[in-house]
């Protein structure tokens, strides 16, 4: 058994990881790396990165056979989904190296592959090491959650981890979940030829502002996919190839292939964390403000910490803790100004308060300014016109914007930066956008929240009024 002393121990090399262990790698510290799977994690290897390249392909498929209203011809795309596959492998390819293990220990972070047990409140056991650390951070991520459906362990399905590597087009693919997993790749198989069904139990994108998700409802309709709403999932059965689920009241769907995109779940089970004076939560490992677990040595970031689950949260986590664990300055994460989007066409994106939200909790002092993106010159252009985006708005500041429709994950961003830095809706009108470009609709839909107290509003009729009249 080897023992090694370090200043920060990083259990996971996903996003969160490797963004703690190369920040601090640098800064000076000692700095010990665990991954038991692979470099990079879920969003490289099974989830973000392979999802928008095969979402990629879709939409290329789907623009030659939708091309006429640009004066071009309609095509039938000839699809080739194992050289999709082969696709979606090369992006990997591409940026697995800015996440290799040679690259770590370029920044002298020694790198150990294998997964992490504790052992102790600051020892934690990988193979044949022992790992004694003055500040350890559990960035293990999450993983798919695979309900315990009667039936399922009898028929052949497939997760985020394993639909990547499949090579044969499905004939009909089964969908259980109607999160934005369930509905990117429901878009991208439709759109490469497969059949496609979605059977969500209750909501289909039930966590995002109803509105804007019925715009991404109907559109995916539009091109065929049949979606589910309300039917709870009671027993699958069938074989390969031919698969069967069957609901609660009896309905069934038929099909040849089944992915399961029922939610995550914390990979907290190798960790051994009561060994460690760890305590869990329903959803994760429990933390506070600062991310720290009920063991002060430890903190827990990204997925595993159970709140929001998505890469970026991960890597802003990894920015509070490298405050906290390398200076010992205070910091806390904050989640008022965490985006989130879902890569359908069109887009849905999200930051702060939904409309629901707001109203619950300011009433009588919200406003709510909104601009269609069908008045946008660039949309128009590009035949994009479906979708909006609406801010919440208490006492002139932002609390929350919704979007949906063509690049609404680019255009959350401004509204990230406005949350974070407490703008007001002034500042944001004062921009200047470049004509014709989509990004117009934030500067728009600022303009349209001053719009009444400009133009419906008497003292400033009365005083433009004065003022032409009188002042030379």
């Amino acid at each position: 058994m080897t023992e090694l002393k370090t200043d920060l121990l990083v259990i996971g090399a996903g996003s969160g990881g490797l963004s703690v262990a190369a920040g601090a790698s640098q800064m000076g510290a000692d700095v010990v790396l665990l991954e038991g799977h692979k470099m990079g994690g879920d969003c490289l290897n099974f989830g973000c990165i392979p999802s928008k390249a095969l979402i990629a392909s879709g939409k290329t498929a789907y623009g030659q056979a939708h091309s006429a209203a640009f004066g071009i011809s309609d095509v039938t795309p000839q699809i080739d989904y194992a050289a999709a596959k082969d696709h979606v492998h090369d992006v990997i390819a591409q940026i697995e190296p800015m996440d290799s293990q040679e690259r770590f220990e370029g920044f002298g972070v020694k790198v150990i592959r294998e997964y992490g047990t504790f052992i102790s409140s600051n020892k934690v056991q990988a193979g044949a090491h022992v790992i004694t650390a003055r500040r350890i951070v559990i960035a293990t991520g999450s993983s798919p959650l695979v309900p315990p459906i009667p039936g399922l362990d009898t028929v052949p399905y497939y997760t985020n981890e394993t639909i990547f590597e499949l090579r044969e087009r499905p004939d009909h693919l089964l969908i259980i979940g109607g999160g934005p997993i369930g509905m990117e790749m429901a878009q991208a198989h439709q759109r490469l030829g497969s059949k496609v069904t979605v059977i969500e139990g209750q909501k289909a994108l039930g966590k995002d502002d109803p509105e804007a998700a019925s715009v991404v409802l109907e559109a995916l309709r539009s091109e065929g996919i049949d979606i589910r709403e309300d039917a709870m999932v009671a027993q699958i059965r069938g074989s390969e190839g031919a698969v069967e689920v069957v609901t609660e009241i009896g309905e069934i769907y038929r099909g040849s292939h089944l992915l399961i995109a029922a939610g995550r779940k914390a990979n907290i089970e190798r960790l051994n964390l009561e060994e460690a004076g760890i305590d869990r939560t329903r959803t994760g490992i429990k933390t506070d403000e600062a991310l720290r677990t009920t063991n002060r040595q430890v903190y827990a970031i990204g997925d595993v910490a159970g709140g929001l689950q998505f890469t970026h949260v991960a890597g802003y986590h990894a920015g509070v803790i490298i405050r906290s664990a390398l200076f010992g300055l205070p910091s806390k994460a904050k989640t008022a100004h965490i985006p989130w989007a879902t890569y359908t066409d069109p887009e849905l994106s999200q930051v702060g308060l939904t409309e629901a939200q707001a109203r619950d909790q300011h009433s009588d002092r919200l406003e709510i300014a909104r601009f269609d993106y069908h008045h946008n010159d660039r949309a128009i252009s590009q035949r994009k016109t479906n979708g909006f985006i609406k801010v919440m708005v208490v006492k002139g500041r932002p609390v929350g914007a919704t979007i949906v429709g063509h690049q609404a994950g680019e255009l959350i961003n401004l509204w990230s930066l406005a949350l974070a830095n407490n703008l007001k809706m002034g500042q944001i009108a004062a921009m200047v956008s470049p004509y014709p470009t989509i990004g117009e609709l934030n500067k728009r839909v600022a303009g349209a929240y001053f719009t009444p107290r400009l133009f419906e509003n008497q003292t400033v009729k009365r005083v433009v009024r004065f003022v032409q009249r009188w002042i030379p």
